[in-house]
């Protein structure tokens, strides 16, 4: 049983991973525009992604999506809990103290994962009902 359960995973994480660059292959061909010298430029990542570090990669899995949306999480509860929420208490507390600016990715992340309408849902709902492309 331990083995069935462990091919079971195996092969949704392949399906989700094939699954993630069809999608991010979808969205290049309708919104990438190769340079002008270069008509076949092969792309292989989507610019919103590079809050999570993908720029450092010259290909991305879903696996490695999951690592860094994990890692951005845990950024944006440290950015929570130290800019957000200090900073309204210091305005509840009429505190004289200068605002400090910082990238807020949380648009971003909700995009990403929070229900009901997001791209892991998303994905998780065509991988239920497979159609012909």
């Amino acid at each position: 049983m331990d083995q069935a359960l462990d091919v079971r995973d195996a092969f949704v994480k392949g399906i989700y991973g094939r699954l993630f660059v069809w999608i991010v292959e979808k969205i290049n061909a309708a919104i990438y525009k190769p340079p002008s010298n270069e008509p076949k430029a092969l792309r292989r990542s989507i610019g919103l992604l590079d809050i999570f570090g993908f720029e450092n990669f010259h290909v991305n899995s879903f696996e490695q999506l999951c690592i860094n949306f994990a890692n951005e999480n845990l950024q944006q509860f440290f950015v929570r809990h130290v800019f957000k929420l200090e900073q309204e208490e210091y305005n509840l507390e009429n505190i004289n103290w200068q605002h400090i600016e910082f990238t807020d990715n949380q648009e971003a992340l909700d995009m990403i994962a929070l229900k009901p309408m997001n791209i892991v849902s998303l994905i998780d709902e065509e991988s239920k009902f497979p159609k012909v492309w």
